[in-house]
């Protein structure tokens, strides 16, 4: 019979090692409460296999591009699809503009959608894809 005392215990550079992290990512994630605090203390403290897990899905949204405050919403337990968020009056942000024919256009604004650059090119190039297959069959059927 297993007991908690018994699950593998991490040092802070283990753990860094394990996840790919440096020692101070993970001490900036646990000061941002995107990651449990150690357990014990001081000299004594010590991560287990929920703070592995934590940061392992900590680093896999970061690499999707989630922004640090998404990440936070969702370890929270905000809804995957959060609903749209009024801007702040005297914040600025910067929508992109996507043209794909006259009248029709998509407005992005990748902050706050949590989208990287190489995830904005994605989704253009996946657009203006289905856009072009739309016309074509269009074109097709009305022939």
């Amino acid at each position: 019979m297993s007991s908690a005392d018994d699950a593998p215990q991490h040092s802070l550079e283990s753990l860094a090692t394990l996840t790919g992290l440096t020692p101070r990512t993970v001490r900036y994630y646990i000061q941002q409460g995107l990651v449990d605090r150690p357990l014990g203390e001081k000299r004594g403290a010590y991560y287990v296999a929920q703070h592995l897990e934590q940061l392992l899905q900590v680093r896999r949204w970061v690499d999707a591009g989630l922004s640090l405050e998404r990440i936070a919403e969702l370890r929270a337990g905000a809804p995957d699809d959060p609903a749209p968020r009024a801007s702040k009056p005297g914040s600025v942000e910067v929508w992109s503009r996507l043209t794909l024919a006259d009248g029709l256009e998509v407005h992005l604004e990748p902050g706050r959608a949590g989208l990287s650059a190489e995830q904005m090119r994605r989704l253009v190039r996946r657009f203006t894809e289905a856009y072009r297959e739309v016309r074509s069959n269009d074109n097709k059927e009305s022939s």
